[in-house]
C-alpha cells in the first residue's frame, strides 16, 4: 500500500519492538510504552494511525493517550473474545519457524502461497511471492511472539476506548478467520457506537494484503 499512501502522506512504517528488525523488547507489558516512545522520537506529536490486528490495537491505544490525529484499525485485537486466538498464534510461531528454512520454495507454488496465507487472505495470487517470503521470516523472526501471548493471556489486551476522542474508521473482512466479524467487533462497536465501520466482503484478517488499493483508499480518505 505504501506507493498509494505516499502519493497524500509522509509515510512512516515502523517495525515494533520484539518484532523481525526492530528494537528488543524487554517487557511485553510496555509495547504501548515504547511504542509512544517511537512516535516521540520521530517528533511527532499526533499523526494520523493505521494499524492491523495487533498493530490496530496499538493505534488505539495510542489515541486514548491522545497520541492519533485518527486512527484506522484493521480488525484490531482488543475484545476479550481476541484472547482465544493465542493458542492459533503459538502454533503458527513453531510452524513458521520450522518453514523458515523453505520459504522459497514454498512459495515458489501455488499451493505453497495458498497455505502462506490461508488464514490472513482469501485472495492471494496477487501477492508477489518474495512478499511472502519476507513475511515468513519476518514472523518467524519475530523473538516477541511468545513473550507478547503469554502477556496477554494474563491481561488480555486492555483498552479503553471511551477514552478516544479522534475519528476512528474500524474495517473488517468479513471472512476473518482469526478475530470473526461481527463477534470479535463487540466491544468496539458497543464502546464507539460513532465510529465509522467498513466490513469487506471476501476479506480475510489481513484487508491491506487481500485488496491493498481498497483499504489503502480507506486510509487516504479518513478522516
Amino acid at each position: 500500500m505504501l506507493p498509494h499512501l505516499e502519493q497524500r502522506f509522509e509515510v512512516v512504517a515502523p517495525t515494533l519492538p520484539g518484532h523481525a528488525g526492530g528494537p528488543p523488547l524487554a517487557d511485553p507489558a510496555a509495547l504501548v510504552d515504547e511504542v509512544e516512545r517511537l512516535v516521540d522520537g520521530l517528533g511527532l506529536e499526533s499523526p494520523q494511525v493505521a494499524g492491523n490486528s495487533l498493530g490496530g490495537w496499538l493505534a488505539l491505544r495510542l489515541a486514548e493517550r491522545g497520541r492519533a490525529q485518527s486512527v484506522v484499525a484493521l480488525a484490531p485485537a482488543g475484545d476479550p473474545s481476541s484472547v482465544d486466538t493465542l493458542p492459533y498464534f503459538r502454533t503458527m510461531h513453531r510452524l513458521v519457524r520450522r518453514s523458515a528454512p523453505i520459504a522459497d520454495r514454498i512459495a515458489a507454488t501455488a499451493e505453497g502461497r495458498r497455505r502462506m496465507t490461508a488464514d490472513l487472505t482469501v485472495e492471494f495470487e496477487h501477492i508477489p511471492p518474495e512478499l511472502l517470503v519476507h513475511q515468513l521470516l519476518g514472523a518467524a523472526e519475530c523473538d516477541a511472539t511468545l513473550a507478547l501471548a503469554d502477556q496477554a493471556e494474563r491481561d488480555g489486551w486492555p483498552v479503553e476506548p471511551e477514552a478516544i476522542d479522534c475519528p476512528v474508521r474500524f474495517v473488517w473482512g468479513a471472512a476473518d478467520a482469526i478475530l470473526p466479524w461481527p463477534r470479535a467487533a463487540q466491544l468496539y462497536r458497543e464502546a464507539l457506537p460513532n465510529a465509522d465501520w467498513v466490513v469487506l466482503d471476501d476479506v480475510g484478517h489481513a484487508p491491506q494484503l487481500d485488496d491493498p488499493l481498497v483499504v489503502a483508499e480507506l486510509i487516504r480518505t479518513f478522516p
